[in-house]
């Protein structure tokens, strides 16, 4: 069935703020895709070291994340 993974850099979302994210995007996809596919669909989060992810050149870090939502 469907698996999806999202990367995020370690140390932005608490437990329950991935667990929120899990939930939400697995309803989403359910909602496009029926009950049945929905009930299969795995969801990941995979956590990156702060400094290993780069944009555009330019490295992040789990501060830049964290300034990025305080901008909401």
């Amino acid at each position: 069935m469907p698996s999806i993974e999202i990367q995020v850099l370690e140390g932005v979302f608490s437990a329950e703020e991935k667990g929120k994210i899990i939930q939400n995007v697995t309803k989403a996809f359910g909602e496009v895709t029926g009950q049945t596919i929905q009930n299969g669909t795995s969801v990941r989060l995979l956590e990156v070291s702060s400094g290993s992810w780069g944009y555009a050149g330019n490295i992040l870090t789990t501060q830049d994340a964290l300034d990025m939502r305080a901008r909401g």
